[in-house]
């Protein structure tokens, strides 16, 4: 692959809910991450997820429309596709795989969009319907807010912010992302 397609490619790979070990220039958000606070099935949880917030970070700069497929694969791994369109319109996406590391809750997990490098992906805390979830990783500089609706509503918003305040996280450092 080329330098000129190498760079474009790793950054859409680091789209929306990696979770990768990137350093970020931002303060960290959460210094005491919290537990997911409860299992996940993941059966329940495969499909279209739409982010609704997060803490911006560089490989999602200028990006709006995120959204996140995960579905089951063959060999029993997780198949990530995240994608989002950019302001001038085009549509980037990255693919990646999840494996599941906590077969007791069902709740942390690893994303890789680089081969054999994986990064943290915690469900913090969900909905009992699976409608929202909140999903961070051990370092507190990453944080992400979705639902299965687009548009969830300015009540389920401020709702799911004050979760994610009340989980220790710094929720001014959120940025709402705009869904068509």
């Amino acid at each position: 692959m080329t330098r000129k397609l190498l760079l474009p490619a790793l950054a859409l790979a680091a789209l929306a809910l990696s979770g990768c070990a990137v350093l970020s220039k931002h303060p960290v958000g959460n210094t005491a991450v919290p537990q997911p606070a409860k299992s996940v099935e993941l059966n329940r949880y495969l499909g279209r997820w739409y982010e609704v917030a997060r803490y911006e970070q560089a490989f999602q700069k200028d990006c709006d429309g995120v959204t996140a497929d995960y579905a089951l694969r063959p060999d029993g791994k997780i198949s990530v596709l995240n994608a989002c369109r950019k302001p001038d319109g085009k549509r980037k996406q990255a693919e990646g795989k999840a494996k599941l590391v906590d077969t007791a809750t069902g709740a942390k997990l690893k994303v890789s969009f680089f081969g054999p490098f994986y990064g943290d992906y915690w469900v913090l805390d969900r909905a009992e319907d699976y409608s929202w979830s909140i999903v961070g990783e051990p370092s507190g500089r990453y944080l992400w807010i979705l639902t299965r609706e687009a548009q969830p509503g300015q009540v389920q918003l401020d709702a799911l912010i004050a979760r994610a305040r009340a989980l220790g996280y710094d929720t001014a450092m959120l940025r709402i992302t705009r869904q068509p």
